[in-house]
């Protein structure tokens, strides 16, 4: 029997059947050969001594059995032995973003040596179009959020109200999202842990459960309209058979295809949102050459700023939508999916420059398709009498009317993006629900539970929506539309802050924290966000809210809001002397 030393390597694990057994695997580290592989049961009753491609290769054992080495120095023989749960995973990694076997890896043969200290000299491996492949998936994702049916919406109304005259605000609007995402892939990148999980752990109990709040009424908005937009795109491509509060319910059952496709792998589920989002990519260019919209004017509204009065507020609109709360939660977890030793300042930096360089791809994408929509409703209805009233409900239509037939009807071309954009976007909603939960409560479930509540959370509020808008105006569909925009709009604050608070701390992210101009840029990007978001909430209070007691009840909520988005100034801006002790600070 092979003596066990500081050099050898200790695992434990718990059978689906008692008793648990300890396993000793002699792994030489310094060449990393596997000798003999021991389990010992916890009643001393019974020892297997087996080889470790006999351990690997039998089903009986394999799938009953998880082996993870867990120590390999001197100094961890003291370590606790961790308790793995009969799916072969430690319980602890149930409320993680990814598991260890879920994790990609993304290491290639290095054409030199990187040291594997923290030395100075130590340097990021050169580019890779291999490792740009495998580390292309999360801004993908992440960019779905732009193209989502509201996204789609804002953009069909900027075009027939504002003609090309937006393009360029719709460029730049792009850009200070790509920002935000990637300071968010930054905090999940260096620190292993997304921003949900750090909220839990800077902020008091209550700020805790505010900030879940918060985010949570965020995603349920999201879902609502892109559940919503998915179940008229459904409605169209039935010619009308299929009633929106029917395609709301086979909408909601994506939950159970994500379900399943999450069993398959990050990979498989990140190219189903690939195909997706190439759907949504094809269906408007060929709208676009459909209508054929001026080239020209196409190019000079992307260069050239112009804003009027009569387009302020679609303006406000297009900037207003681009930063998702749920999304900024999200993208710092997606970029877990990827195993990376964060430990090592060269593989850091390596991780985030791949992910700056897909997510700018992904964005730019994302872009390409906003502005073929915005030009093609530019071309017809700018100007027109129904410039006005055009949303997701009508546009199909309007365009039938317009451009006719042809080879296969414009309004199912419409409704295939729609459908594309509705689908992915619903998943991506699941998907971020999941990870905030898990995030901010630390849940030990099943992410698959997890779905499902994240599910259930939205889908009853939108089957009561499609039964009562089902059958009426295509106006009230709008107003609401306007409300879960507002609900969405005072929501930015709370992921913002947090983020760019988290992301200046050096003692969060060491070396990676964000420089002096950055921080400015940064900060002056998100007030003027939050003064766009400020301005819509106050623009749609003055039109819609009436009556003594609606105004009272908006103000108090209002004053409420002002002061918790004060209280997360302070604490971060002064947090030795302001709210640190006494109520605001009980965990």
């Amino acid at each position: 029997m092979v003596a066990i030393t500081p050099r050898h390597t200790f695992a434990h694990f718990r059978t689906s059947q008692s008793p648990s057994y300890h396993v000793f695997s002699f792994i030489n580290v310094q060449n990393r050969n596997i000798g003999m592989i021991c389990a010992t049961s916890s009643d001393q009753n019974s020892t297997i001594f087996l080889p470790p491609a006999l351990y690997f290769s039998f089903p009986f054992l394999s799938h009953r059995y998880e082996f993870l080495p867990i120590m390999t120095t001197e100094n961890d023989l003291h370590a606790p032995i961790h308790s793995f749960g009969n799916d072969g995973r430690e319980e602890e990694e149930e409320a993680d973003a990814y598991g260890r076997r879920e994790k990609i890896v993304v290491t290639v043969q290095e054409s030199f040596p990187v040291r594997d200290d923290e030395g100075d000299d130590e340097k990021v491996p050169p580019f890779s179009w291999r490792k740009l492949w495998l580390f292309t998936g999360p801004g993908f994702l992440m960019s779905i959020a732009f193209l989502d049916p509201g996204n789609l919406e804002g953009d069909l109304q900027a075009g027939a109200i504002g003609g090309y005259s937006l393009l360029w605000l719709l460029l730049w609007a792009t850009a200070i999202g790509l920002l935000i995402q990637l300071l968010s892939a930054r905090l999940g990148v260096v620190t292993g842990r997304h921003l949900a999980e750090h909220c839990r752990e800077e902020y008091p109990r209550w700020a805790t459960y505010a900030l879940w709040v918060m985010a949570e009424l965020a995603l349920i908005g999201a879902d609502i309209q892109e559940v919503i937009g998915s179940a008229i795109a459904i409605k169209i491509l039935s010619n009308g058979i299929i009633p929106l509060w029917c395609g709301v319910i086979i909408t909601a059952l994506d939950s159970l295809i994500f379900l399943f496709l999450e069993n398959y792998g990050v990979r498989k589920l990140e190219a189903v949102f690939g195909f997706l989002i190439s759907t949504m990519a094809i269906s408007f260019a060929w709208m676009f050459g459909e209508t054929k919209p001026d080239g020209k004017a196409v190019l000079l509204g992307t260069i050239v700023p112009k804003l009027g009065p009569k387009t302020i507020q679609q303006a406000v609109g297009v900037v207003g939508c681009v930063i998702m709360p749920h999304n900024v939660f999200l993208h710092s977890a997606l970029v877990q999916s990827r195993n990376i030793d964060i430990k090592k300042r060269s593989r850091v930096e390596e991780a985030m420059n791949y992910y700056s360089i897909e997510s700018s791809m992904a964005l730019f994408l994302s872009f390409i398709i906003n502005l073929l929509v915005t030009a093609v409703f530019a071309k017809e209805f700018y100007g027109s009498e129904v410039a006005s009233t055009i949303g997701l409900v009508n546009a199909g239509n309007y365009l039938q009317e317009k451009y006719g037939g042809g080879m296969v009807p414009i309004l199912y071309i419409w409704g295939i993006g729609l459908l594309a954009a509705g689908q992915s976007s619903t998943i991506t909603g699941t998907y971020a629900g999941q990870f905030i939960m898990g995030g901010f409560l630390k849940l030990r479930l099943k992410k698959w539970v997890r779905s499902l509540i994240t599910r259930s959370f939205a889908i009853v509020p939108t089957v009561i929506v499609a039964l009562i808008f089902d059958t009426s105006e295509t106006s009230t569909l709008d107003v609401l539309n306007e409300w879960l925009n507002v609900l969405q709009s005072v929501q930015v604050p709370f992921a913002l802050i947090p983020l760019l608070f988290l992301v200046s701390n050096p003692r969060i992210m060491g070396n990676f924290t964000i420089g002096s101009k950055l921080k400015i840029a940064t900060w002056t990007v998100a007030a003027f966000l939050i003064l766009i978001n400020a301005y819509l909430l106050l623009e749609f209070v003055s039109i819609e809210i009436r009556g003594v007691w609606l105004g009272a009840t908006v103000a108090l909520l209002t004053t409420t809001y002002l002061a918790f988005v004060l209280y997360l100034l302070l604490r971060n801006f002064f947090p030795s002397n302001t709210c640190s002790a006494g109520l605001f600070e009980t965990k």
